[in-house]
């Protein structure tokens, strides 16, 4: 029997990649070459990456491919429909990640709220001369109330921080209910508007879908509270950018903390770089060494199980027929 290839178009752990390597021949790719990452493909069982977006054509001709394994919980680089057509596996790695992109949300709440980058720059520049003043005052985040625009994976352990930690008021939004957060955590399901009309800080943990994209725009904006901060740890598109700089600028909003952009990395002359109201982040949601291990053992494992025919969890397009 042929031994299995598998192209990997992310650089991999070396016990991850000698892992892979047990079970099929392992290419390394480096995706910024098109036609070579193209041309690896034609004759690949199965693919391991992220952060790359793979398009219908550069599948075509690829007939022994079954399987595609994302080093993420988002799939949005992937046209799905067309996997599935194709008969070709898509799976990713939603709970490895769960806990560290809860904290990373949690820090932009905490940094947003007490102004802790801005400060920090302060004084390393030298301005802390004395007793601070209002100046340099912040906002409560204990006891306020926290609105999260969908309760899933991430959603859940924002809300258990939330209520269990910092004895905050939860509000959320979501397809159905979640009973556990509910019960647990005391979240009261409620419309978008009036989570936005509510909250004192509206936290996004939605994923990119044609829904989603430009949830938050000007119209929403102005239905938060002036005193309000958005945080986004889920995807850049989801939020109108134009309009969340307009709005922070003119005070519709307090300010925002932010871990995803429209386009990344953030451009150089992007105003939310120099305003002082916004804390941004470079897309680090996972990335502590413990979870990005964890990540790329749980993408390898998806894979090979997925090119086995036992995977039954992690698969994204469940209504595959492996061939």
């Amino acid at each position: 029997m042929t031994q299995k290839k598998i192209v990997a178009y992310k650089p991999l752990p070396p016990d991850v990649e000698a892992y892979l390597r047990t079970h099929a021949e392992v290419v390394n790719v480096d995706p910024k070459e098109h036609a070579a990452f193209v041309a690896a493909l034609k004759d690949a069982d199965g693919a391991i990456g992220a952060s790359v977006k793979i398009t219908p054509d550069m599948l075509e001709g690829a007939t022994r491919l079954k399987a595609l394994s994302t080093v993420s919980v988002g799939f949005d680089n992937f046209d799905v429909d067309d996997l599935t057509r194709r008969g070709i596996v898509l799976t990713h790695t939603p709970d490895v990640l769960t806990e560290s992109t809860a904290d990373t949300v949690f820090a932009l709440i905490l940094a947003s709220a007490r102004r802790v980058v801005e400060l920090a720059e302060w004084v390393k520049e030298g301005n802390w001369k004395g007793s601070i003043g209002e100046a340099c005052f912040g906002v409560d985040v204990q006891g306020k109330t926290l609105g999260i625009v969908g309760l899933g994976r991430i959603g859940g352990a924002v809300a258990r921080r939330a209520a269990l930690g910092f004895r905050m008021n939860v509000l959320y939004t979501n397809r159905q209910p979640n009973e556990q957060a509910e019960q647990q955590y005391g979240a009261k399901r409620v419309p978008l508007d009036e989570l936005l009309a509510q909250s004192d800080f509206v936290c996004l943990q939605v994923p990119l879908t044609p829904e989603t994209r430009g949830l938050i725009g000007a119209d929403k904006l102005r239905m938060m509270k002036a005193s309000a901060i958005l945080i986004n740890a889920s995807r850049g598109p989801t939020v109108d950018e134009a309009a969340l700089i307009e709005a922070l600028k003119n005070g519709t909003i307090r300010a925002a903390g932010l871990d995803v952009f429209q386009q990344e990395p953030l451009p150089a002359d992007s105003p939310l770089l120099s305003m002082k109201n916004v804390v941004a982040l470079p897309h680090i949601g996972s990335a502590t060494h413990e979870t990005r291990h964890a990540m790329n053992r749980n993408a390898a494992e998806n894979l090979i199980g997925a090119l086995d025919g036992t995977l039954t969890e992690n698969i994204v397009n469940r209504e595959v027929r492996m061939r």
